[in-house]
């Protein structure tokens, strides 16, 4: 116990320096757990991007392709779904809502979606997180009513009632765009942190009225034109979509549905669990996963060396001390304690203001990292893993605090009563 204090009183004598020591550890501690904690968050906000579908069906390709094309809004289809696949498939008895969507035209760089008023019942994200609506409403019988998605509507300054142009094809800039038929804006989601923000929905009425006078992939010239108020008249049902989202009665039934499909014999369809597409796509990115771990792991370690050298550095200055402390009666392996508990406390000191400087930053940036990217970070207690890096902090502290104890050791008491010129 005397060690102890008499460890912090000579910290306290070189408060200045300890106090540096100890900032260095708690930020490198910090952006260990910070960058820990968002790892694992992130993980989990990427596999909530969509939550509560249960199937989500395509044209037969890869998995993660579909997955990218139909949630994350990246890629395109390589074939479309019959409508009347998709009515067969939503008219199981085992399915209980369907989401159709239909994608391939853009508004100055964001992806329009096509969908039914049934995307914004059952459409969820997160742990089970309906959209919401910040302003007017979704659209209705109109097929030129369009709904913004937050990032869409914050970054091009649009309000609800303003007439945007949609283009056809996915490229930031397109060269044929439909502005013989204007949409006007009826309504703005809130913010969710997924691709939902950079969306702007349509009616999948409002997809075939933008195309019903296009011929062989070109839209049609004078007479043959159609205006709005005409294709308001025509029958608007759509001849094939995209992708579907399905939700089913009971979660046994998965597998069933899924088999079901992947077998349909009206044409080629594959169906995926959202959330095992997912694990798959973030495997891909596992290697700059652990690269930004090992880069924070790299400054915990730089932050540790820094309080070596504080301590060494010390040494030569506290040589005298040293052989005082001999003099009166302790032994080497007194000297070596000290220097040890005098490493741990600096350790010590560092993890806990690390911690505290962690949760005030959650704090503070908590609802922000929800709003803008998806990623909801507790206000929890370390988790096992977490104090697992703690305790491992610890440990490297001492056995660095060894070296200098070790020198300590092995200085005699001449030496240190003995002046150098």
């Amino acid at each position: 116990m005397y060690l102890i204090r008499l460890a912090l009183a000579s910290l306290a004598n070189r408060r200045f320096t300890a106090l540096l020591t100890v900032f260095a550890i708690a930020l490198s501690v910090c952006l260990l757990l910070a960058v820990e904690r968002v790892r694992t968050e992130a993980r989990n906000s990427f596999a909530s991007t969509i939550s509560g579908t249960d199937l989500i069906v395509g044209a037969r390709s890869g998995s993660i392709n579909l997955l990218l094309y139909s949630v994350f809004r990246i890629g395109n289809a390589t074939n479309n779904i019959r409508w009347n696949s998709f009515e067969q498939i939503a008219g199981d008895p085992k399915v209980k809502w369907a989401i159709p969507i239909s994608l391939g035209d853009s508004h100055r760089g964001y992806r329009v979606m096509g969908t039914s008023p049934t995307y914004f019942e059952h459409y969820q994200y997160g742990r089970g997180q309906a959209l919401e609506l910040a302003t007017g409403r979704a659209f209705a019988s109109d097929p030129f009513e369009a709904v913004l998605g937050a990032e869409v509507a914050e970054a091009l300054h649009y309000q609800v009632g303003e007439k945007i142009v949609l283009a056809h094809g996915v490229a930031t800039i397109s060269l044929v765009k439909h502005d013989d038929k204007p949409f006007t804006v009826v309504g703005i989601l809130k913010r969710t942190g997924t691709p939902v923000d950079r969306t702007v929905h349509i009616s999948l009425e409002g997809i075939t009225a933008l195309h019903v006078d296009w011929q062989n992939g070109m839209p049609a010239s004078g007479a043959a034109r159609v205006s709005v108020e005409q294709a308001r008249s025509m029958d608007l049902q759509p001849t094939a979509i995209t992708a579907v989202l399905l939700g089913l009665k009971s979660k046994i039934a998965t597998f069933t549905v899924q088999r079901q499909i992947n077998e349909f014999r009206g044409e080629p369809l594959l169906a995926i669990l959202p959330g095992v597409a997912l694990q798959e796509l973030w495997s891909l990115m596992s290697t700059a996963e652990q690269a930004l771990f090992v880069i924070s792991l790299f400054v915990v370690l730089t932050g540790l060396i820094g309080m070596l050298t504080a301590i060494l550095t010390s040494l030569n200055e506290r040589r005298r001390e040293m052989a005082i402390l001999r003099s009166v009666g302790a032994r080497p392996w007194h000297i070596a304690s000290l220097l040890l508990v005098e490493a741990l406390s600096l350790a010590a000191a560092g993890i806990v203001l690390g911690v505290g400087l962690l949760y005030l930053g959650i704090a503070l940036v908590q609802n922000s990292l929800q709003a803008n990217y998806g990623i909801w970070l507790p206000l929890a207690l370390p988790s096992r893993y977490e104090c697992s890096l703690l305790g491992a902090i610890l440990a490297a502290a001492l056995l660095m605090g060894a070296i200098p104890a070790w020198r300590a050791y092995r200085q005699s008491l001449a030496d240190g009563l003995s002046i150098r010129l």
